[in-house]
């Protein structure tokens, strides 16, 4: 395999030819890239510069992916309280130009992380690639029902519209007020607000021209419940989340009635696309979108040492975009270490969440 071209020649390029390049990367070599990037003594990202004086070995003596764990778990909680701009190299060019983007912020106040054009770019290619592979049609009508404002996946209208050719609706959702209800047992209020949501929902659904939505699991779970006459007339739904077990995932193609059940998993550092689905839901794995996203699954005790294949264990998420690196995340998440012969690296299957408390909960989201 070749190194990549870089993120900064996708723009006008090919989709698929695009895509065919990062799968085609050497990950060793994009590791160099990558890290070189970040490190160089005058044009590397302020946050990992600052940071280099206080490891014990020299980041741009790394040669192999595999030599990062060296860098132990990033600490997440620097990205609560660090300028998100400071984690950009300096060969970005000053004023920044883009958007800041929040992860859940379940566990306390959000980290937040910069998305440069290429690092949006890279993102949409790789859904854009997933909606290919699981049938929806370009050309189509959609329903973005999904966290908005601060988050990420709200992105996905324009990465619709954009790159599939389709019109979009979308409704208003704020994931943490649902969270901030739960915590505090105010359920009348989430049933309150969950109601508000699906109204929005059943607004836009009941004339007939949406072909798919995109949502979360649990909301299309309650939107099932209560009215699964829009359920059936839809051509398809694209679930992201981490809360899909095999009869939820049996359920919803059932109520479908035909329609497409795509899945993906991911958050605002990376995501990856639904490999497969088999026997019947019992095994849905997902592989990240490489290079610069990877992801392995490791011993809960020593985040360093990644588990059997087949073995359960918690998902270290390394981000490798050429303007953001973010080494050895721990997510909030187990699965099962799941090798393929389909991807360069191992995916992941049967995600869950890590552990489920009253003081991280799941919401609609």
């Amino acid at each position: 395999m070749t190194a990549a071209t870089g993120a900064t020649a996708t723009a006008g390029t090919d989709p698929d030819a695009q895509i065919a390049r990062w799968l085609d990367t050497d990950l060793d070599e994009w590791t160099r890239t990558v890290v070189r990037r970040h490190f160089d003594p005058v044009s590397g990202s302020p946050y990992w510069l600052a940071q280099a004086p206080r490891l014990d070995f020299d980041p741009r003596d790394i040669t192999r992916y595999d030599q990062l764990v060296a860098f132990g778990p990033f600490p997440l909680d620097r990205l609560r309280t660090e300028d998100p701009a400071d984690l950009v190299p300096l060969s970005v060019p000053r004023p920044l130009v883009g958007r800041v983007w929040d992860s859940g912020g379940t566990t306390g106040s959000p980290c937040r992380a910069f998305y440069t054009p290429d690092m949006l770019r890279h993102r949409a290619l790789w859904r854009r690639w997933s909606f290919v592979r699981e049938g929806f049609a370009p050309g189509r009508t959609w329903l973005q029902a999904t966290p908005t404002g601060p988050h990420l996946i709200g992105n996905g209208v324009h990465e619709v519209s954009e790159l599939h050719a389709g019109q979009v609706y979308a409704v208003d959702m704020d994931p943490r007020w649902v969270k901030r209800l739960i915590r505090s047992g105010r359920l009348a209020e989430v049933g309150d607000y969950t109601t508000h949501l699906l109204e929005q929902i059943a607004d836009v659904l009941e004339p007939g021209r949406v072909h798919y939505v995109n949502t979360t699991p649990a909301l299309f779970q309650a939107l099932r419940q209560r009215r699964p006459d829009l359920i059936a007339a839809l051509d398809g739904v694209r679930l992201s989340g981490t809360q899909i077990s095999a009869d939820m995932y049996r359920t919803f193609t059932a109520a479908l009635q035909g329609g497409i059940c795509g899945l993906t998993y991911g958050n605002t550092f990376g995501n990856a696309a639904c490999l497969d689905v088999e026997r019947d839901g019992e095994l849905i794995s997902y592989v990240p979108n490489y290079p610069q996203v990877t992801m392995a699954v490791v011993d809960k005790a020593d985040p360093s040492i990644r588990v059997a294949p087949g073995a359960v264990g918690q998902i270290r998420l390394t981000v490798l975009h050429e303007d953001l690196f973010l080494p050895n995340i721990l997510e909030r998440d187990q699965a099962l270490r799941h090798p393929t012969d389909h991807w360069p690296t191992d995916g992941v299957a049967n995600v869950r969440p890590l552990q489920i408390a009253s003081s991280s909960p799941e919401g609609l989201y």
